[in-house]
């Protein structure tokens, strides 16, 4: 395989793990918001930012995606390489994001004044996306 496809294609599978995983996690996510907007529509703004948090994942493998398009020239399998820290750990978190969001939505069904401090458990998970992204960009 050429060295720039090969570089091209570690930039689409980042890019497509990620974006899926988003995915994954924000139908979680929306479908239980659903549920509890269902039941009382005023908690909307509660649990919002519980529903999009996964979302952020793919936006990291959409930006390393182009940020390393500059590089497939001369990347080849190293940048290939770079790209799959972020590729795994942006589609894991996402779904496990989602689904800590999941919860997290519950839980502000019950009590709604506790909805700033739930923010806190899917944004730890972020932590390892954001390490994840860190890595690929100190490798490329």
């Amino acid at each position: 395989m050429a060295p720039e496809a090969l570089a091209t294609l570690g930039l689409a599978i980042c890019a497509g793990l990620c974006g899926a995983g988003s995915a994954i996690g924000l139908y979680f996510s929306g479908s239980a918001a659903a549920g509890v907007l269902a039941e009382n529509p005023k908690k909307f703004s509660k649990v919002l930012i519980l529903v999009v948090l996964p979302a952020t994942q793919g936006i990291y493998g959409f930006v390393f995606a182009i940020i390393g398009m500059n590089a497939v020239a001369t990347g080849g399998a190293g940048l290939f390489a770079a790209a799959m820290p972020l590729a795994i750990t942006g589609f894991i978190s996402a779904i496990l994001q989602g689904k800590t969001s999941v919860s997290c939505i519950y839980a502000v069904a019950k009590n709604q004044s506790i909805s700033g401090k739930l923010i806190l458990f899917p944004a730890m998970i972020e932590t390892y996306a954001i390490l994840g992204l860190v890595v690929s960009i100190l490798l490329m």
